[in-house]
């Protein structure tokens, strides 16, 4: 019999990919949605749709011991919000209530899988360092100070079998975010913030969603991976490699500092009376302008033999072609 796996934020860009590598697997799947979940990408794969009141830990509780699942990865939360109060509800709050009724439920849960985020511990200045599993956490946003909270929140709770990983920057068929700058190069235009030396690390989706599902069967738990393909890339990097994939040409320019950060003002106070939150704002400012996002992945090497198969160059023409198979792109 197959074992079951509740996996959260599953019709989000890495949610799909998990359930996909957790039906390759063998596992079955149980999709936790909202009511307002766009699904249709999923109604091809053997699926188990719940919905969760993650406000609730009795109600979690009780729909845990229903459906006994062996395994729960938390990958839902949200990267858009108007303050630290609404970032901590989501990231941290509805984690705590989930892992808290996880700990409490009438039978034994194999493995809960937090997925948190780089921002979490935040970038570092130094460029001849890297940001370590251990590294003090300095997060530079409200996103990463509630990602860091539900760390904080998780370690507390008592019998649950937790392993956090920490993706750097994902792309991949279906992302959104840097899908903005896919478009922007296939018009012919490459812009940057400034001039400055910048390092980044990036995980193509496929990678972290395996890692994770192979993570559920392991032997570790109580442990905390930063998560990257283990390159080190200049700011140029994703542009070039995306340009290398579309067989395009660009007009570059580097846009002021002050400038950028000017008209990040000015989206967040047009959107101050929205529910949403504009893709370009002053705290996505604060990540988009670190120095060095590297981080090391030794411990991942040596505990989980955790060797990427896509690098960038790989990862992103594997990515162009879906966008161009799907019609993202033309």
């Amino acid at each position: 019999m197959s074992k079951k796996v509740l996996i959260t934020g599953a019709s989000g860009f890495v949610g799909y990919h998990l359930i996909a590598s957790a039906i390759e697997n063998g596992l079955e799947v149980y999709a936790a949605v909202r009511p307002e979940s766009d699904i249709a990408h999923l109604k091809n794969l053997p699926v188990n749709y719940v919905q969760l009141n993650f406000g609730a830990v009795d109600e979690l509780k009780a729909e845990l011991e229903a459906k006994q699942y062996a395994y729960i990865i938390h990958a839902a939360g949200t990267t858009k919000a108007k303050s630290l109060q609404a970032y901590n509800r989501v990231n941290a709050d509805y984690s705590r209530n989930l892992a808290l009724a996880a700990s409490l439920a009438n039978y034994k849960l194999e493995k809960f899988v937090f997925v948190s985020s780089l921002a979490a511990v935040g970038p570092i200045t130094d460029f001849n360092a890297s940001i370590y599993d251990d590294s003090e956490a300095k997060p530079v946003t409200f996103y990463g100070m509630s990602k860091k909270l539900a760390e904080e929140y998780l370690c507390q709770i008592e019998n649950l079998p937790l392993v956090i990983v920490r993706p750097t920057a994902v792309y991949g068929p279906r992302e959104k975010d840097i899908f903005i700058l896919f478009k922007t190069i296939n018009s012919g235009f490459e812009p940057y913030i400034g001039r400055f030396n910048q390092q980044l690390s990036f995980i193509y989706v496929k990678d972290l969603a395996h890692l994770i599902v192979q993570i559920l069967k392991s032997d570790v738990v109580h442990q905390t991976y930063n998560v990257s393909d283990g390159h080190c890339y200049d700011r140029y990097a994703l542009a070039n490699e995306i340009k290398k994939a579309l067989q395009k040409k660009t007009f570059k320019v580097h846009l002021p500092l002050g400038l950028v950060n000017a008209l990040a003002g000015f989206m967040d106070t047009i959107y101050a009376n929205s529910a949403k939150t504009p893709t370009l704002n002053k705290e996505k400012m604060k990540e988009l302008t670190a120095p060095n996002w590297i981080c090391s992945i030794d411990n991942l090497k040596k505990d989980l033999q955790f060797a990427p198969e896509y690098n960038l160059e790989k990862g992103l023409d594997e990515t162009v072609k879906w966008y161009k198979e799907n019609n993202w792109l033309k």
